[in-house]
C-alpha cells in the first residue's frame, strides 16, 4: 500500500514535540509491514541542509503556486529518513518557512500551512506517485483532504486515494479569519454557520480536516471518547459526533532504540530488568548534579514536561505545600508558562537539597531523570497519549498520574489492581482534577516506596510492557484500508 505521510515536524529533522517522534518512528514500522511511504514537511530555516543530506529535486523543479492571489515559487528538496530507505520531502518556500521558529504567531500562519497543504498535492502530481492513502497529522495539512476532493478534483487520478486525519492535540485546531476562503481559493458556499469548515466565525483547518477526511483517527482510544465530549472537545465534539464511526483510538507507540535503560546512551549507568543496580547509580548522579543529598531510603520523583495548564500545573500550585512537606525530593525539567516557570524557580531557591529544576530543553537530562528518578509525576488535564509515563515504565520509573487519555490506557493503579485482587498494577492514578487528589495519590506512591518488595513488584510490571510501534503500525494498516475502501 502506498502512503504519503504528511506531517510538519519529524525527527531528527525538526521537533517541538510529540508529533515529530510519531512521524519519525511509524513509518519505519509501517514498511516492515509491506507499505511503500513518502514522508512530507516543510524546509525551515532550522534544518540542517549538509547534516542531513539534502538535495534539490531536478525532477520536480519550480512549482508556481497561488496564495491568496500572490503566486509563490516553491521547490522541493529530498533526503531519506535516516537508516532508512525511506523518502522525505521537504516543502521549500523561503517566504514562509526561512524563520526562526516552527510555528508562529505571525500574521500569514495560515498562509504557510495552506502552501504547505497545495505543495504536497502538486509534488505527487509532479512525481507521477498516486498513494492510496494521504495520512495528515494535526491541523496544519488538515485542509489537504479537501483539497484533494474540490480544488484538485479535476484530477481523476486521485479519485481513488482515501484520506487519514491523525490528530495529536484536539486543543489545536487552526482557527483563521473567513479570509482563509479567499487564501486558499475554497468554495464560498461551504462556509455557514456549524458549516464543514466554519468554526465560531471563521475557518478552522482541524475542522475541515474532520469533515472531509474518510478515516479519523486520534492517539488513545480514551482520548477518541473524550472528545467527543464538551469537556474535552474544545468545541469539535459536535462535528466529531457526526463521524463517530469514522473515528478510531490508536496508542502511540515508543521507540526501544533511544528509550531503554540497556542501550540509552545519556546514561552513565545502563541497567535491565535483571539488575536495577544501574537504576541506583544514575539516582545517586543525578542528585549530587543538583546538590541534592543522596539517600535510597527517600524517594525521587521527577518531572519532565510542557509547563502549560493543560500538563496540570495548576493543581501542583494549589498542592504544593502539602507535597514539598511529604519525605521525598524532586527534579524538574521543562519551560513554558511564566507563572510556573516562576514556581519552580523559587521551589528550588526556597528548598535547596530537596528540590533541582532546570527551566528550558536538555535532551541529555530528561534521559538522566526518566532513569534516575523513582517516580515520573504527570499530574495533566487532559492528554491526548502521552510518552513519557510509557518511557517511565521501560525505565522502572513509577508514573503517578491523571487518569484521562492515553494515561488512562497505559497507567493500573496498585491499590486500585490489589483491591480487585489482581497485581498487574504499574504506578498510581486519581481521577479528580483537584490538588487535593494530585497530592493524597503521591502521598500513596511515597508511603509504598518504603515496602522494597512490592516497589520492586511494580516496576517490573512496568518495565515488562511493551509498547513498541509494531502494535500500533498494524492498527494504522487497518485503518489505511478502511480509508481506501471508502474511495472504490
Amino acid at each position: 500500500m502506498k502512503i504519503a505521510f504528511v506531517s510538519t515536524e519529524i525527527v531528527p529533522f525538526a521537533k517541538t514535540g510529540g508529533l515529530a517522534d510519531v512521524s519519525g518512528s511509524l513509518p519505519r514500522e509501517l514498511v516492515k509491514l509491506g507499505c511503500n511511504i513518502k514522508l512530507f514537511m516543510p524546509k525551515y530555516f532550522l534544518i540542517d541542509e549538509n547534516l542531513h543530506g539534502l538535495k534539490y529535486s531536478w525532477d520536480i523543479g519550480e512549482m508556481p503556486i497561488r496564495i491568496n492571489g500572490i503566486i509563490r515559487s516553491v521547490h522541493v528538496h529530498q533526503s531519506k529518513l535516516p537508516d532508512s530507505d525511506i523518502d522525505v520531502y521537504f516543502i521549500d518556500c523561503p517566504h514562509y518557512f526561512h524563520r526562526y521558529r516552527i510555528y508562529t504567531d505571525d500574521f500569514d500562519e495560515d498562509e504557510r500551512f495552506i502552501l504547505f497543504s497545495k505543495a504536497v498535492i502538486e509534488t505527487l502530481q509532479r512525481l507521477q506517485w498516486i498513494p492510496d492513502v494521504v495520512h495528515c497529522n494535526d491541523w496544519q495539512p488538515g485542509l489537504i483532504p479537501l483539497l484533494l476532493k474540490d480544488n484538485y478534483g479535476w484530477d481523476k487520478a486521485f479519485d481513488k486515494t482515501g484520506t487519514l486525519l491523525s490528530i495529536h492535540n484536539i486543543g489545536y485546531q487552526g482557527r483563521f479569519s473567513k479570509s482563509v476562503l479567499n487564501s486558499t481559493e475554497i468554495r464560498s458556499d461551504l462556509f455557514y454557520p456549524d458549516g464543514p469548515v466554519e468554526q465560531d466565525g471563521g475557518v478552522s483547518f482541524m475542522k475541515a480536516g474532520i469533515s472531509f477526511s474518510d478515516i479519523i483517527n486520534t492517539v488513545s482510544n480514551t482520548y477518541a471518547h473524550e472528545i467527543l465530549t464538551a469537556e474535552f472537545g474544545a468545541g469539535l465534539e459536535k462535528v466529531l459526533k457526526q463521524r463517530e464511526e469514522d473515528l478510531f483510538g490508536i496508542l502511540n507507540g515508543v521507540d526501544y532504540d533511544v528509550w531503554s535503560p540497556e542501550t540509552d546512551k545519556h546514561l552513565p549507568f545502563n541497567y535491565s530488568i535483571d539488575d536495577l543496580s544501574g537504576k541506583l547509580k544514575n539516582k545517586k548522579f543525578l542528585l549530587e548534579h543538583f546538590d541534592i543529598s543522596f539517600n535510597k531510603d527517600i524517594p525521587l520523583i521527577g518531572i519532565v514536561s510542557r509547563m502549560v495548564l493543560q500538563k496540570g500545573f495548576d493543581i501542583f500550585a494549589d498542592a504544593i505545600n502539602d507535597l514539598m512537606n511529604l519525605e521525598a525530593n524532586w527534579i524538574i525539567l521543562g519551560s513554558g508558562e511564566d507563572k510556573f516557570e516562576d514556581l519552580f524557580r523559587r521551589l528550588s531557591n526556597q528548598l535547596p537539597g530537596e528540590v533541582g529544576s532546570y527551566i528550558g530543553y536538555n535532551n541529555e537530562l530528561s534521559h538522566l531523570i526518566e532513569a534516575g528518578a523513582d517516580m515520573f509525576l504527570m499530574p495533566s488535564r487532559y492528554e491526548p497519549c502521552g510518552l513519557n509515563q510509557i518511557y517511565s515504565l521501560k525505565y522502572g520509573t513509577v508514573p503517578i498520574v491523571r487518569k484521562t487519555g492515553g494515561l488512562a490506557d497505559t497507567i493500573k493503579d496498585w491499590d486500585e489492581e490489589n483491591y480487585y485482587g489482581f497485581d498487574h498494577g504499574n504506578g498510581f492514578s486519581f481521577y479528580d482534577y483537584t490538588g487535593y487528589a494530585l497530592y493524597k495519590t503521591v502521598e500513596r506512591a511515597v508511603n509504598t516506596f518504603k515496602h522494597k518488595e512490592v516497589w520492586k513488584k511494580i516496576q517490573t510490571n512496568g518495565m515488562n510492557l511493551d509498547f513498541s510501534w509494531e502494535r500500533s503500525a498494524e492498527k494504522y494498516l487497518e485503518l489505511y484500508r478502511l480509508a481506501k475502501e471508502k474511495r472504490v
